[in-house]
């Protein structure tokens, strides 16, 4: 199961039930739904249950992903929440390496991930995640995701941010540095995604690096306060708008230097 669409997709994080209701008044909006807790962590897991109810709530075209928490190096542990979660109804699986120090570590972690739930599922998307703050913390490098997504048989490489301090992506990796996360990604076959305080004003530069995929929670809640804001649907279109803008904007650019070239 491989996506690749002319524009960048949308991913919401909603934390529970009510908020992905407010998702499904901006379906139209937005491309993937992302189950998660994030009073557990950057990524972390939400119930069964909750990604159950999500799941039957949100409309059939559009994914539902769950995140499987800032895990440690316990391969074993991994895999069984990583099954769990596809179980439970999520078909786009995030797992954050925030306990692996090394990309062999990270890479034996995402294998058993993608056998459990690929032997379950064959169609499900798996996607190694990173951190951009990661000398915070001291896990995996950032930019040796997609090897080790590529390696593990995973479909996707991502860094969001670890540490929910008001730092953002490119407060720790700046915008030519996320440019070669996003070249290695696609080299192996990968698709990038790229998250971790995103705002508005990010979108010009992840467009044209080529993210495939954005990731965002607080630039679509009240006050673009992630913990005690709320998603608002008015938020995700206007979001959603702006990133529609920039793909226009970047595609036209891209023609125009084509047809110059020529």
């Amino acid at each position: 199961m491989r996506w690749k669409e002319s524009t960048v997709l949308l991913l919401i994080s909603p934390d529970g039930l009510d908020e992905a209701l407010d998702c499904v008044k901006a379906a139209e909006h937005l491309d993937i739904v992302d189950v998660k807790r994030p009073a557990e962590g950057s990524l972390g897991a939400n119930f069964p249950w909750v990604i159950r109810e999500i799941r039957a709530a949100v409309p059939a075209d559009k994914p539902v992903s769950a995140t499987v928490g800032d895990v440690p190096y316990k391969p074993g542990t991994v895999a069984q929440a990583a099954l769990g979660a596809v179980v439970s109804g999520a078909t786009y699986i995030k797992v954050g390496l925030y306990g692996c120090t090394t990309a062999e570590q990270a890479t034996e972690v995402m294998r058993g991930v993608v056998r459990a739930v690929k032997d379950y599922r064959p169609d499900a998307f798996v996607v190694a995640s990173g951190y951009a703050d990661a000398h915070r913390i001291g896990c995996v490098n950032p930019l040796s995701l997609p090897d080790i997504a590529r390696r593990s048989g995973s479909d996707a490489a991502m860094l969001d941010t670890a540490v929910k301090d008001g730092t953002r992506l490119f407060d720790h990796l700046p915008p030519d540095v996320c440019a070669r996360f996003v070249k290695l990604a696609h080299e192996a076959d990968l698709l990038a995604a790229l998250a971790g305080s995103v705002k508005v004003g990010d979108l010009g530069v992840l467009t044209g690096i080529g993210t495939d995929i954005v990731g965002v929670r607080g630039a679509v809640c009240e006050g673009g306060d992630r913990d005690a804001g709320r998603i608002r649907p008015e938020l995700v279109a206007a979001f959603r708008a702006e990133m529609d803008r920039h793909a226009r904007d970047h595609t036209a650019t891209a023609t125009a230097a084509a047809t110059a070239a020529s």
